[in-house]
């Protein structure tokens, strides 16, 4: 080859790699993402997750389905509570041979499962309306006997309850039986009808409990609830419990271990937890001083002092090399909808065009050849 065509062919190799302003590569540069942050104009704010920023972030606001109410638990009575819809059965015993209510060689009259009305009463023969709603079985056996007596004396009464709808609660979801469940007594808990329904259902991702109360949704976690038994709360008649998994998640792109949407193993995921859960960062190709989480708040939590972030886009940046960042992350809380970016490192960069340099050397030495 001529001195002439090969000069040409190494000025064009040259061009091309500078000419290369995106090189081949899975993701930005820290400098590209957070570039223009100081302007003036910046739509978006940089903040560097340290120590000494941390008492500062947890005041802001916390977004992404994260708060959570729940109710504390309470004591109740150990007691069975009769209510509308509940069916009791109620056996009169009377053993006069000129019973009112038994015939010759009958010892019972048998009421058998009479529905307490909505206004709480039941019927009974030459008494009338009892209303037994607000009482408890034997309180109720109590009141019928007592009635009944002025009309038939010596007679004795039996009176057995089944719970109905406002008796009872339901678990429409998560484990292993589903159903309605009556509730024994006035000390029913969350706990207690998850055991009911043979227990949380396998396979899923910190469980969550949502309960069902009227109008008003409540939600905690199972090992929440496992944990601090002064939260395993009391259940109400009609109440609905749903066990189902964390539907909070963050994301993951860039150099990391693997780049995907991960959900929410535990109550709190702080930033060391979502990078031990992608995987960690790519060590040939990730900047350790680059980890970028983004997030985006709503215009309501903008605030001038320390109590909201200056912008709705947040860029937050960890270094991973020294103590004081990897203490910081521990410490950081990931919100739901999160983005974890492990930026490049510049040195995949050079490799990258090194490469390049590597491969137009070899061109060149076929030419010449």
């Amino acid at each position: 080859m001529s001195p002439i065509i090969r000069h040409s062919l190494w000025i064009v190799l040259t061009l091309t790699i500078a000419a290369c302003g995106s090189l081949p590569r899975g993701a930005a540069l820290k400098s590209e993402v957070i570039d223009g942050a100081e302007q003036p104009n910046a739509n978006f704010a940089v903040y560097q997750v340290t120590k000494a920023f941390l008492p500062s972030v947890t005041q802001w606001p916390v977004i992404g389905d994260q708060n959570f109410e729940w109710i504390s638990g309470s004591t109740g009575s150990n007691a069975q509570i009769i209510r509308a819809g509940d069916r009791v059965d109620v056996i009169i015993w009377d053993s006069a041979e000129n019973s009112l209510i038994t015939t010759p060689g009958q010892r019972t009259a048998n009421l058998m499962g009479m529905r307490v009305s909505e206004s709480g009463s039941i019927f009974v023969p030459y008494v009338g309306k009892v209303r037994i709603e607000g009482r408890t079985p034997d309180n109720a056996r109590q009141l019928v006997q007592r009635q009944l007596e002025a009309v038939v004396p010596g007679s004795q009464v039996q009176l057995n309850m089944a719970e109905g709808r406002v008796n009872s609660v339901d678990l429409v979801g998560g484990v292993s039986a589903p159903g309605s469940i009556p509730m024994p007594d006035q000390n029913f808990t969350v706990l207690a009808a998850i055991s009911a329904g043979g227990g949380v259902q396998n396979g899923l991702t910190n469980p969550q409990v949502k309960l069902v109360r009227g109008q008003k949704i409540y939600r905690t976690s199972v090992s929440r609830l496992y944990e601090n038994p002064r939260l395993d709360t009391r259940l109400q008649g009609g109440d609905k419990v749903i066990i189902e998994q964390d539907r909070r998640y963050f994301l993951s792109l860039g150099a990391a271990g693997a780049e995907s949407q991960f959900p929410f193993n535990r109550d709190k995921v702080s930033a060391l937890d979502a990078l031990s859960i992608i995987g960690g960062v790519n060590d040939a190709r990730a900047n350790p001083q680059g980890v970028l989480i983004l997030r985006e708040y709503p215009a309501t939590a903008l605030s001038a002092g320390t109590r909201g972030p200056r912008q709705e886009r947040v860029v937050f940046t960890i270094d991973l090399t020294t103590s004081d960042g990897l203490f910081s992350a521990r410490n950081f809380t990931i919100n739901s909808g999160d983005l974890v970016l492990a930026t490049e490192s510049p040195v995949s960069n050079t490799r990258t065009i090194f490469g390049l340099i590597g491969s137009a050397f070899g061109l060149v030495s076929i030419a010449t050849n």
